[in-house]
């Protein structure tokens, strides 16, 4: 990342999460060092491999779970917190552009809704079905598709959003996703499901 990009990637780090699921208006979790008793994600299942040059991802296939969607950018709100995916009936996943894109060193941030509002689910509906090893294949602007493989998926209150596991640096190429679930009141979700993921490989 640029030294620009590094700040506002801490900004974002430091600042408060914003997952919208969906409702026609947006969620904010505070954020900061998860609780003591949570387990930190596992990060022994995939293998190592080569680390990417910078390209911005397009779509994004997660086929355990029957996703197939284009990828938008994402920045800051106003407020600095992070942006999400406008609520609309083509429901879109979102990659945070101040994270590394898929394939650097470093948790790329990838978001999506769970629901939109009166067009039914969102493209995440089912993030938090995904097993340890399950696949992920991020299509890249340069035309790579590197292959991570799932380590953990963990739901969080957002009370308790686990900033540094999600944004903390790492030494080889990860994926986090991250949209919401547990219970519902109205068009607001308790918590948030984030799906971790480590670079298997360049390509399928």
């Amino acid at each position: 990342m640029t030294p620009l990009s590094r700040r506002a990637f801490a900004t974002a780090a430091t600042a408060a999460l914003l997952v919208g699921c969906g409702g026609g208006h947006r969620t904010r979790g505070p954020v900061g060092e998860p609780p003591g008793s949570a387990a930190p994600p596992d990060r022994s299942s995939a293998k190592p491999a080569r680390v990417l040059g910078r390209s911005v991802p397009v779509g994004l296939e997660i086929p355990a779970i029957g996703v197939d969607t284009p990828v938008i950018r994402l920045g800051l709100s106003p407020d600095r917190t992070v942006q999400v995916p406008p609520v609309t009936a083509h429901d879109r996943a979102g990659w945070y552009r101040h994270s590394p894109t898929p394939g650097q060193r470093g948790p790329s941030v990838i978001l999506g809704h769970v629901t939109v509002g009166s067009h039914g689910d969102g493209v995440f509906r089912h993030l938090a079905r995904l097993r340890r090893g399950d696949g992920i294949v991020a299509r890249l602007e340069n035309g790579a598709a590197p292959v991570f493989a799932v380590d953990s998926v963990r739901t969080v209150a957002k009370a308790e959003f686990p900033t540094d596991a999600v944004y903390g640096d790492v030494g080889r190429p990860e994926l986090r996703l991250i949209t919401c679930g547990g219970p519902r009141t109205g068009d607001e979700y308790r918590d948030n499901v984030i799906v971790f993921a480590a670079l298997t490989s360049a390509s399928p």
